[in-house]
């Protein structure tokens, strides 16, 4: 595969934080991967378990695994831009560390990608429980979504998306709290009309105790925070906006129900 940037097809973008219990899974899913060309950046965000002593023993097994150590706790928008400034892939791809990837993610949304000509894609997941691993529920991709319906409710799974960044160039989170991943489809639908779904599982996504989505307060607190302080929205565009969000978000939890 031809392109400018060094042969690494895509770059998967892992931060890593007090997850040694799921980490072996989710690189076990990188490692199973059909599609070859890739390289997993981990960064490390002074996590106080035993993650990196498990990095590295997976880095025995494939150069293709690189470590970065943050000097200072610094949250997981910092952790991946620091990935993407060392990433060397056309594609940048996300999994989080409790998260896991089907075998054939890579070579099957790559090709949907480079078939279509998209530069942002994601696909359907499951929904896992934290300590059994079961499969609690599934998110369907819907086809396609712009800037303005993004807004009304985040359709993008963050271990399901790969942005292309000869199209986009190298873009960063928001050096955010919470929401970096809905700060950067946003940005980057500013620059693109659309970002297209291929409606196959092919992540499990792990639902867990501390995650924002597990808090429907805390979510919309910093959903409220993004609209207003990230994108700047005027006051009357952010309330319209956020009762899109809170009807879909209790339609959503209602059907899962």
């Amino acid at each position: 595969m031809e392109n400018n940037f060094n042969h690494v097809a895509v770059s998967i973008i892992m931060p890593s934080y007090r997850s040694e219990v799921f980490l072996p899974m989710a690189l076990d899913s990188v490692l199973s991967q059909t599609f070859k060309e890739w390289e997993l950046i981990v960064v490390d965000d002074c996590s106080p378990d035993y993650s990196n002593k498990i990095i590295k023993e997976y880095m025995k097994r494939s150069s293709k695994i690189k470590l970065i150590q943050l000097e200072n706790n610094s949250g997981p928008a910092v952790a991946r831009n620091r990935a993407i400034e060392a990433a060397r892939g056309r594609y940048i791809a996300f999994l989080d560390s409790d998260d896991l990837w089907h075998h054939k993610k890579l070579e099957k949304q790559i090709d949907f990608m480079q078939s279509h000509n998209i530069a942002l894609s994601y696909t359907s997941y499951y929904k896992i429980g934290e300590e059994s691993g079961g499969i609690i529920g599934e998110v369907k991709a819907i086809r396609r979504v712009n800037y303005g319906e993004l807004l009304k409710q985040n359709v993008i799974g963050c271990s399901t998306a790969i942005y292309d960044a000869e199209k986009l160039g190298k873009t960063y989170m928001p050096n955010i709290l919470k929401r970096q991943d809905f700060a950067l489809w946003l940005k980057i639908l500013k620059k693109i009309s659309y970002a297209y779904g291929l409606d196959e599982s092919l992540t499990h996504y792990r639902v867990r105790s501390t995650s924002v989505s597990s808090n429907k307060v805390f979510a919309a607190k910093y959903t409220w925070k993004l609209y207003r302080e990230v994108e700047k929205l005027p006051i009357y565009k952010a309330i319209y906006y956020f009762i899109w969000y809170a009807c879909k978000s209790i339609l959503k939890y209602k059907k899962l129900g």
